[in-house]
């Protein structure tokens, strides 16, 4: 039976604590020394693309292992059909609930359209969400190398079910490859723990350089819309999110413990996909088989962005509040129903598209109001952006690691002996059982 070494000569706090002390240190750099968050900023980049490398090889190898040694084909398609239908209820409950706040709130009112649109917008304006004949023709990969060379995690997702499909088919042919995949998910997951020791460098340049560029000023002149988008996101988790673990008996405890560092890191690297291997690792420990967690969160990374929808809510209300003194155009509740209605369509575009929720806000309400406005609409939003991309990535995250407990429990397979122990000593003891020696040191350290 494989060991893990447990010799520690000085105590080291463990990475969740690490994560948080190097988001407060780049807090403090960045607000003091604004100009080093430039400097330091290729820190973030190099954690940012060793999380990318990792990602294509870990989500095939996972979803092959999950789907071939299973053996019941069926069961995928059961559970793709479940995950589908429950990402679209929660996305629409989140756009109706940031809807709902920002009527309340209103902090499009009083804000002045001045200005040109600028070279961001413009650029993001040459661009397009797909549409869906456009996204359902993306899924399927004209090549695979390529795809994983460019981290497109719905073609990943589309070939790694064919390929398990095809090994489950061959029988005992197959063994050896799943035996191969098996090892390279383990490697993956050992790699992964590797590279998140960089993470609180990582975190720490990635709050330095938005601090530093952003500055106190920016939180002072829009705070009512960033404090309407924070307030959403946390009315969000405790009634929508608190509504599901209640429903479904999710372990809060447990589950919070499981979440709470790759949400940190995603909050902190402004993305959700730098967290996703660590928060597939923990959603696994937690309990939640691997077929699950390796087809659920991947394919919900591009149809369950909870946070993406509270913002484009919260966001083209704002825009059209700000325009009325221009356009004296009042949007009423059945005209912001009918752009709520638009964008349930338009953000399954979402997937793949560089600054997605920008650019579907841009292309959706260019429909519905004069274009120049729209973009100096959004050039406002591009000024906070990064900051609301914190909340929106960590959102985003956290809907994803709840969306597999769901649909783990939804299959009656969600083990929830291994979630009692999560964190445990026992825990690592079962992992060393299994010979899972990547898992048991993650245990063991209380990650």
């Amino acid at each position: 039976m494989p060991e893990v070494k447990t010799q520690q000569v000085w105590y080291r706090p463990s990475l969740t604590t690490q994560i948080l002390i190097g988001l407060v240190v780049g807090v403090l750099i960045g607000w003091l020394r604004p100009a080093w968050g430039n400097s330091i900023y290729f820190l973030r980049d190099i954690f940012l693309n060793l999380i990318k490398s990792i990602i294509g090889p870990l989500v095939f190898s996972t979803l092959v292992v999950g789907i071939a040694g299973g053996g019941d084909l069926r069961k995928v398609g059961r559970m793709g059909v479940k995950a589908l239908i429950y990402f679209e209820v929660i996305t629409t409950v989140a756009l109706f609930l940031g809807l709902a706040v920002v009527n309340i709130t209103k902090p499009g009112m009083g804000v002045p359209l001045v200005g040109t649109a600028g070279e961001a917008v413009q650029k993001i304006g040459e661009t397009h969400p797909r549409t869906f004949v456009e996204t359902l023709v993306h899924i399927f990969p004209a090549s695979v190398v390529d795809s994983l060379v460019r981290g497109d995690i719905l073609q990943i997702v589309a070939f790694a079910v064919l390929f398990a499909m095809a090994v489950s088919a061959i029988g005992e042919k197959g063994r050896p490859m799943l035996v191969a995949m098996e090892s390279l998910s383990q490697v993956m997951f050992k790699l992964t723990n590797y590279v998140m020791r960089f993470a609180p460098f990582g975190v720490a340049a990635a709050m330095a350089h938005t601090i530093g560029t952003q500055g106190p000023s920016v939180l002072i002149s829009l705070g009512n819309l960033i404090v309407s988008y924070y307030a959403t996101l946390v009315l969000f988790v405790v009634l929508v999110f608190g509504i599901i673990m209640l429903i479904v008996r999710v372990p809060v405890r447990q589950f919070v413990r499981a979440v709470r560092e790759p949400a940190t890191i995603a909050f902190a690297t402004t993305s959700s996909e730098s967290a996703m291997p660590k928060a597939m690792q923990a959603m696994e420990r937690l309990g939640v088989p691997k077929r699950i967690v390796g087809f659920v969160m991947p394919t919900g990374y591009s149809f369950n962005l909870d946070g993406s929808m509270i913002f484009l809510a919260i966001t083209s209300v704002f825009i059209v509040d700000a325009a009325e003194p221009i356009t004296h155009q009042h949007f009423g509740f059945a005209q912001q129903l009918t752009m709520m209605l638009a964008f349930v369509v338009t953000s399954k575009g979402l997937a793949g598209v560089p600054r997605s929720s920008i650019l579907v806000l841009l292309a959706t309400l260019s429909g519905i109001l004069p274009p120049p406005i729209v973009a100096s609409g959004v050039a406002i939003l591009l000024g906070i952006d990064a900051i609301m991309d914190m909340g929106r990535s960590a959102m985003n995250l956290i809907g994803n690691c709840l969306a597999t407990v769901v649909i783990g429990r939804w299959e009656r397979e969600f083990d929830d002996e291994r979630a009692r122990i999560f964190g445990t000593p026992q825990e690592a003891e079962l992992d060393l059982q299994r010979g899972d020696v990547a898992a048991a040191e993650t245990a063991q350290r209380g990650e």
